[in-house]
Parts: C-alpha cells; sequence; structure tokens
C-alpha cells in the first residue's frame, strides 16, 4: 500500500516541524509549503532527506498549485501569528489568515484533497464570558487576528457541509515547547532567565491563560487527520488547566534556577515596558483564556499529558542549546 500524501503549509514554522516529524515518523510523504517569513530550515535538518520542500507562500496562486497536485491531505499551519502585526496592519493579517485560507481550501477541494486540517486559535473567543471556555462559548475577538481565524473556520466549515472537501479547525490554547518563537509570556520569562534576569509581569500577573505542550497538540492533529470521528468540528486544543501568569513566572524562576525576585511593572495597555524596551504590553488584554478540552476527549479519546513544568523544562533545555534563536522578538 503507497504511503498517503501531505502537503504542510507552514511546516518550517514552530508547530508545523513537529507535525512535519510527527508525519514521517507515521509513513506520510510530506510535502511542506512555506515562504520562511518566520520559520526556519533549522526547524527541520531531522527530517530533511525525508522531505519534500518549497519556498513559496499560501498568496502565490502558482506555488500553491504547485504544492497540492497529487496530494490526499492538507494541514494547514502556515499564519500570520503575531498580534501587534495584525492590530497595526489588519489588511494584511486579513489577507494572510483568512483569504490565504479560502484559497488553500479552493485548490484543496479542486485537487480532489480527502481532508484540510485547519490551524485555528483560541483567540476567536475574545473575553471569556464563562470558564472554561467550551466550543460553544460565544465568539466574540478582542482583537483582529482572532477575527480572521474564525473567518478563516467559517470557510473551512462551508467547504464541509457542502461536501466539497471534509475540513476540521484546531482551536489551539497557547502552544509552547522546544522550536516556539519569541514573543509570548512564556518565551519571555525564558528569555529573561537566559540573561539572569528574573520574569517581568505587566499589571498583578492574574491574567489566566491555557498552556498546552506542543506534542499533545500534535497527537489530537494525527488523530483529527486520520479519523473520522471529528470531521466538520472545530476542536479546542488544551489542558483544560487555567494558570495564573505569576503562577507561571514561579515555575519558570524554579525551572530556570533565577532567585531573584519578580519584577512587577504597571505598564499601561499599549504602551512599552520599561524592563523590556522592545516588548509592548498588548491592548484589549485577555483576562482569561482556559479552554474546555471536553469534546477532543469525548470524540477521540484525547487528553494533554506533558505537565506545564515537564514542557518548559524542555523547553529551557532547548533555548540553552539554540539561545541564539531568540535574539529577535516577534511582537
Amino acid at each position: 500500500m503507497k504511503p498517503k500524501r501531505i502537503l504542510v503549509t507552514g511546516g518550517a514554522g514552530f508547530i508545523g516541524s513537529h507535525v512535519v516529524e510527527d508525519l514521517v515518523a507515521g509513513g506520510y510523504e510530506v510535502t511542506v509549503l512555506d515562504d520562511l517569513s518566520s520559520g526556519h530550515l533549522e526547524n527541520l535538518a531531522g527530517v530533511s532527506d525525508h522531505i519534500r520542500f518549497l519556498h513559496g507562500s499560501i498568496l502565490e496562486p502558482a506555488a500553491v498549485a504547485a504544492a497540492m497536485e497529487g496530494q490526499h491531505f492538507v494541514s494547514h499551519l502556515a499564519a500570520q501569528l503575531e498580534i501587534a502585526r495584525c492590530i497595526s496592519n489588519p489588511l494584511a493579517d486579513l489577507e494572510s489568515n483568512t483569504i490565504g485560507t479560502l484559497r488553500l481550501l479552493e485548490a484543496a477541494a479542486a485537487a480532489g484533497v480527502e481532508k484540510f486540517v485547519n490551524a485555528s486559535s483560541a483567540c476567536i473567543y475574545g473575553q471569556a464570558v464563562t470558564t472554561p471556555q467550551s466550543e460553544d462559548h460565544p465568539a466574540n475577538p478582542n482583537w483582529e487576528y482572532g477575527v480572521s481565524k474564525l473567518a478563516a473556520e467559517k470557510y473551512a466549515r462551508i467547504f464541509h457541509d457542502s461536501g466539497r472537501l471534509r475540513t476540521v479547525s484546531l482551536r489551539f490554547a497557547i502552544i509552547y515547547g522546544e522550536r516556539e518563537w519569541c514573543g509570548r509570556v512564556v518565551t519571555m520569562f525564558l528569555r529573561r532567565a537566559l540573561l539572569g534576569r528574573p520574569p517581568v509581569i505587566f499589571g498583578a500577573g492574574t491574567q489566566v491563560r491555557d498552556f498546552t505542550y506542543v506534542g499533545d497538540a500534535v497527537r489530537l492533529h494525527r488523530l483529527v487527520l486520520e479519523r473520522p470521528e471529528a470531521d466538520g468540528f472545530a476542536l479546542n486544543v488544551s489542558t483544560g488547566i487555567g494558570t495564573a501568569v505569576s503562577e507561571l513566572a514561579e515555575i519558570c524562576r524554579e525551572v530556570t534556577g533565577i532567585r531573584t525576585p519578580i519584577v512587577y511593572e504597571q505598564t499601561a495597555e499599549g504602551t512599552y515596558s520599561r524592563e523590556m524596551p522592545d516588548r509592548v504590553r498588548l491592548p484589549q488584554e485577555l483576562e482569561t483564556m482556559h479552554l474546555d478540552p471536553g469534546l477532543a476527549r469525548r470524540l477521540l479519546g484525547w487528553q494533554s499529558h506533558v505537565s506545564l513544568r515537564e514542557g518548559l523544562d524542555r523547553e529551557w533545555t532547548w533555548l540553552r542549546a539554540h539561545p541564539d534563536r531568540w535574539e529577535r522578538l516577534r511582537i
């Protein structure tokens, strides 16, 4: 039996490269389409001899057509991820995350692709009304990024419901781990620890987040790809555990051995930090992002396995071996 062929967009990125490694290990023939605007070929070094890599953008019709030919599946992970950038340039965010996804859906349907896995985000929910947030929670994004990802989800569902293409969307909580791009709270704490400095928290640190290890997210990705139970659904990819930012900082101090007290900075939303001059506190900050993973458990028997402490230890080990990767902050 010939192996199944799959196209992974954004496969040189953080989550994408872990997905590619998993698919190669599972015997898939993998094609990666990535413009390397944020991804790194270094992320694929361990599987470079076992994949087909195409340098191109999902916004380039010719690149998409070449990559899509002969594929059985598509895993769409390419995206504009930076919240500050979506706020300053929402049109570019819309083009990348919504129009880019729609172009891929059309190309996949035309090519006879069997299933399309779409990377979505917890940002589609906006401010939490109830917690933990299930997939039925109101979708009221507070950032343009959430709007673009929600629209992409809706297009994917239309393709599924019309019978043109089976689709599944994965609403990622805060996914962290080895090869993560530098810009979110976990990376800011670990980056400072690498310099021997304590974490800096904006405000009181009561903001709650759901931190999910990348390996757990990859396991769910494989399940939705290979099994039909979640077809047509959007699933939360999360631990179901809400962790306050102040608690995260304490765990990071323990993992990294930083003994200096945490710095609490009263930085106004939308302004730059005094302690971290290249870091801006996002406007309309979410007070809570705490997702309910119950649907994935009921449909597929999936749940997260890696604790926050264990996952942070793995990321810290990786960072110390690759300090150059976080020299530039992405905001």
